[in-house]
């Protein structure tokens, strides 16, 4: 009730007015109709101010949101939680990790929302998931969030309390929290951009009514050309992992099993199987090469690959497609001579082949120790 008191107020002048001025008549029904409040005539006569039972209504519909859980950090924030918020603002929830690419390619958007809705009381939080033991790291995130021009809070969401609470189960994921606190949209994955900001307008618009704020959202829509945006048009290999935590794919060695190997490719390979060379410590997030003198084979279908790795004090790899020296591609991590050169943890474009999706047969060389090598993934 205390919300729409301002507006009470604004209403109770304009009759008044209208009886003591005896000005033209101004459509008070059409002012509370787009308020959300209801006029009853009473015996009299006389008109009595029912508002409607659109939290009754919501909660029959939606869930709550829940609170941010057992958080390790804030970026870009002193620490809150989302109850210092809703009854205040519009909440835009992001959860993503900083190493998926599904989830980069959607932050020139959230960025871009956040500039542009910020001032009409839009509240955009990321919430930082980490997919590997490095993403927890504050350092890595904090690098990441400044690559990104990300100005809106980052919360690390390390021991996923806060990915539990919303039984979420993918990257990136997008909720929408409206004015009262409930969750009114749910996106999975990249795509629907302009749904998803229209429904922001929508929610800027509930509140500045609510709030009796005057508050002109800016009609346009934002719109970005992601040149590397993947599309289920595009046949693609799956995700691979080369821990042991999730190597079902690996081709000459010991699935889900640790330990050190001294391996040899086979001469016949299978599509959508890894296949390591030389000496290799498989543990439980990466496959690592101490030792230099290894090569990685893998026969695969897409347009683009990246490679989650790391490597504490540095590692080139020598990157060749279907047996010829790949070049440098515009936006990917190699140099001119297709090599690259690790040590970052985080995604690295290894390949963008210009025409398009086909097979290919991808080999690593490496030469040098040290290199950490997560997962490939395909766009």
């Amino acid at each position: 009730m205390k919300k729409y008191l301002p507006l009470v107020f604004v209403l109770i002048l304009i009759v008044g007015a209208i009886g003591f001025l005896q000005k033209p008549r101004v459509d008070v029904q059409a002012i509370a109709k787009e308020a959300e409040i209801v006029f009853v005539p009473e015996e009299n006569g006389a008109l009595k101010i029912d508002m409607p039972s659109t939290i009754e209504d919501k909660a029959a519909k939606y869930n709550r949101a829940r609170e941010i859980t057992n958080p390790a950090g804030f970026i870009n924030s002193e620490p809150f939680q989302l109850a210092d918020v809703i009854g205040k603002q519009v909440i835009l929830l992001d959860i993503w990790t900083y190493s998926c690419i599904n989830c980069q390619r959607t932050l020139p958007y959230i960025t871009e929302w956040d500039a542009k809705y910020r001032d009409d009381g839009l509240l955009v939080v990321g919430i930082h998931s980490p997919e590997f033991d490095f993403e927890k790291k504050l350092e890595n995130v904090q690098t990441a969030v400044d690559k990104w021009g990300i100005e809106y809070p980052v919360v690390l969401d390390n021991d996923f309390g806060t990915w539990h609470a919303y039984k979420n189960s993918y990257w990136p994921r997008k909720y929408l929290i409206d004015i009262d606190g409930f969750v009114v949209y749910d996106h999975i994955g990249e795509g629907s951009y302009n749904e998803t900001e229209m429904k922001i307008k929508e929610l800027l618009e509930e509140r500045a009514v609510k709030l009796g704020e005057s508050v002109q959202v800016d009609a346009s829509l934002s719109n970005f050309v992601v040149a590397e945006a993947a599309t289920d048009l595009v046949p693609r290999s799956p995700e691979v992992y080369f821990g042991a935590w999730r190597n079902s794919t690996f081709g000459n060695g010991e699935p889900r099993t640790e330990g050190g190997f001294e391996l040899e490719i086979p001469t016949e390979i299978d599509k959508n199987i890894f296949y390591l060379g030389g000496p290799w410590n498989i543990h439980r997030e990466y496959a690592e090469n101490a030792e230099g003198n290894a090569r990685l084979i893998y026969h695969y279908s897409g347009d683009k690959l990246f490679m989650v790795a790391g490597s504490a004090n540095g590692s080139t790899i020598q990157i060749y497609q279907d047996g010829k020296p790949i070049g440098d591609a515009a936006g990917s991590d190699l140099d001119s001579n297709g090599r690259v050169h690790v040590k970052e943890e985080k995604l690295y474009k290894l390949i963008d082949n210009p025409d398009g999706a086909g097979e290919h047969t991808l080999e690593i060389i490496i030469q040098d120790p040290g290199i950490n090598i997560f997962t490939f993934t395909f766009g």
